[in-house]
């Protein structure tokens, strides 16, 4: 009877401390012309809180790390090596497009890493080394399947960086949910999507993330180490966002981690808002679990 007593009590603190952060980040959220998709997990199960959690939105290049987590995976079954030089050639590197990788190599022709490609498509966002990456495995069928197989709903991976750069509307057919997107963070960290080896690499890979560092990452405390892929589709013509994203594995001081995801969509907010939206989401987050 004590133990029964004791649990509902618990489980009314947790819902009690849930509605409370809600509260929260529903009054930073209001007023905003965009729809807004939160999810806020803690890997030990004991948090779990949404908003539009379920509403299916736009990835933009927050795919590339379901995409890299595909790659891994055929690293793990031997069908590729991390070490393997890739050849890039100059044609390989459109020049319309987000690419460090061309800007550094501007006439191609060269060879690179598995491993240094993955953290130029991840780490830096790049468009280039994410389409070699889509080839180099079979295509986006080949992601979807592997997303399939490990149980994750709610994906959907149609097009590759080049198809959404001809067409607006093409980033759509790429979308997933606050939730979903949050399932596969917390199988990642968990080590239940790729090989421990794999894991650990492409954590480090995350953890140094060069991109978005105005969203997820801004307000907290230096040093706090975050786990992140981000994504952006900037404006069209009529001044619509059609995605400015950032999901990520936040560690807290305790050794504590939890996932976000804020996916915010057909925005009317200038880049400005919709990354100090994000920003501000995260902060709140942060003070919630740190007590800060």
């Amino acid at each position: 009877m004590k133990a029964t007593i004791f649990l509902s009590l618990l489980l009314t603190g947790i819902f009690s401390q849930a509605q409370s952060l809600r509260t929260e980040l529903e009054n930073i959220i209001r007023g905003k012309k965009a729809t807004v998709g939160v999810a806020v997990h803690k890997l030990d199960g004991s948090f779990n809180m949404e908003i539009n959690g379920k509403t299916r939105q736009p990835m933009q290049s927050v795919f590339k790390f379901h995409i890299a987590l595909a790659v891994l995976d055929a690293v793990d079954k031997g069908n590729l090596e991390l070490d393997q030089e890739i050849i890039i050639a100059e044609k390989d590197l459109l020049k319309n497009t987000w690419s460090p990788i061309r800007n550094k190599y501007p006439h191609g022709n060269i060879s690179l890493p598995l491993m240094e490609i993955i953290r130029y498509t991840v780490a830096e966002s790049d468009n280039n080394g994410c389409d070699l990456l889509l080839r180099l495995i079979g295509g986006t069928d080949v992601v979807q399947r592997f997303m399939d197989d490990k149980g994750i709903t709610d994906f959907s991976i149609k097009a590759n960086e080049e198809e959404m750069h001809r067409d607006w509307n093409v980033q759509y057919s790429n979308y997933t949910t606050a939730r979903s997107m949050n399932q596969v963070l917390k199988k990642f960290a968990l080590g239940k999507m790729i090989s421990p080896e794999s894991t650990h690499f492409l954590m480090n890979v995350m953890l140094n993330t060069q991109t978005g560092l105005n969203k997820i990452k801004e307000q907290l405390p230096p040093g706090t180490p975050v786990a992140h892929k981000t994504g952006s589709s900037g404006k069209n013509a009529a001044g619509l966002t059609g995605a400015e994203n950032d999901a990520g594995i936040i560690t807290l001081p305790s050794g504590e981690q939890y996932t976000l995801s804020v996916f915010v969509s057909d925005s009317m907010e200038s880049d400005t808002v919709n990354c100090r939206l994000i920003s501000d989401l995260s902060k709140k987050v942060w003070q919630h679990f740190s007590g800060n």
